[in-house]
């Protein structure tokens, strides 16, 4: 079935993380071997031709560059430009992809829907472009409001203000605080611009701060429950109902620790901890019974986010198999239609309406 995963870290693994993504996963863990300088090496799950095993042929494609404070402990970059010049070799990255045939930009209706018309045409996706739309994870790059409409301009149709900790347009998980007057201007010139608002990482009081202040297209990417994996990083109910509203669809992530209590990083195990795809549908399940249907949730998968095998759904070898979730939510009496909106259609309708359909 066609499948649309609405957040993944590809520059980030192709710059950062030196990933190849044009080979197949088990060629890039055996380059890892050995390997120790991240947590995740010879573990990943993502590639470009496990993307199109999975028929994954639509992804939100992110670029990430967090500012840090002197203070501030977290990996980032100490100046806000740093981070801008950070993301603007990302996206050199997503045009070079663009230019050897693996990705093709999807910016508007139009390119939207002559994709989804090549993707799903009957024939072999073994080569197929895979269609991106361009996601900013954490704002801290954009040096001043102007940059908004230069990130819009090459590409850019949707922004997290907020990553983890302090941000400098809102605060993010494990942080608190408001998003103040220079993220109330992000938002207006969001707005302006039609750039979809990513509700995920945001703080609790950030959260509701933009949801009294933005009136434009709202999503969630890759986020999952806080009454079944209590942490700040999850959705409480009244956050989940506020966006049901709003018309938003939430990707379900598959980062174990998100997925089970619990977990404890660098130690629990996937299996041990019984974290399997159920889990996933767990939260997913959660999402659409507080809604009364399944229009709100999709995937946001959140794979290779600097995460691997070792903190992933032990039944996922690859990305590809994110096609075993079909059965599981039929298993639970979900209906044929209800699981292609799961898949893709729910994605498609937001698109379609926040680009004018």
């Amino acid at each position: 079935m066609f499948a649309i995963d609405a957040h993944l870290d590809l520059s980030m693994n192709a710059m950062e993380w030196n990933r190849n993504l044009r080979l197949p996963v088990n060629d890039i863990r055996k380059i890892e071997e050995g390997l120790t300088d991240k947590p995740d090496r010879a573990k990943g799950v993502v590639s470009f031709p496990e993307l199109r095993k999975g028929n994954i042929g639509l992804v939100v494609g992110t670029q990430i560059a967090r500012f840090v404070a002197p203070d501030n402990p977290l990996p980032g970059w100490f100046s806000p430009e740093q981070a801008w010049a950070q993301t603007q070799g990302q996206l050199a990255w997503y045009k070079a992809m663009e230019e050897a045939g693996e990705l093709t930009p999807i910016t508007d209706l139009a390119s939207l829907e002559k994709h989804l018309a090549y993707w799903n045409d009957g024939q072999p996706t073994d080569n197929k472009a895979i269609g991106y739309i361009l996601s900013l994870e954490g704002a801290d790059s954009i040096v001043d409001i102007s940059y908004l409409e230069r990130a819009y301009n090459n590409g850019l149709r949707a922004v997290g203000p907020a990553h983890y900790g302090p941000g400098r347009y809102a605060q993010g998980t494990d942080a608190t605080g408001y998003m103040g007057e220079k993220g109330r201007a992000l938002l207006k010139e969001m707005e302006r611009l039609n750039i979809i608002l990513d509700a995920t990482h945001l703080c609790d009081d950030s959260f509701w701060e933009a949801m009294e202040h933005f009136n434009g297209h709202v999503w969630a990417s890759h986020n999952n429950v806080r009454k079944l994996v209590n942490h700040n990083r999850q959705f409480a109910d009244e956050m989940i109902l506020e966006l049901v509203k709003r018309g938003a669809v939430i990707g379900g992530a598959m980062d174990a620790w998100m997925m089970v209590p619990g977990w404890v990083r660098g130690v629990s195990d996937p299996k041990g901890m019984d974290c399997n795809l159920e889990k996933l549908v767990d939260h997913m399940d959660y999402i659409c019974q507080l809604a009364g249907n399944a229009l709100h949730v999709g995937i946001g998968s959140d794979l290779d986010g600097a995460f691997g095998k070792e903190q992933c759904p032990y039944d996922l070898e690859t990305i590809a198999d994110v096609q075993k979730l079909p059965a599981l939510f039929k298993k639970r009496g979900y209906s044929d239609e209800d699981v292609e909106n799961i898949m893709h259609g729910n994605w498609l309708r937001f698109l379609r309406k926040a680009w004018g359909a």
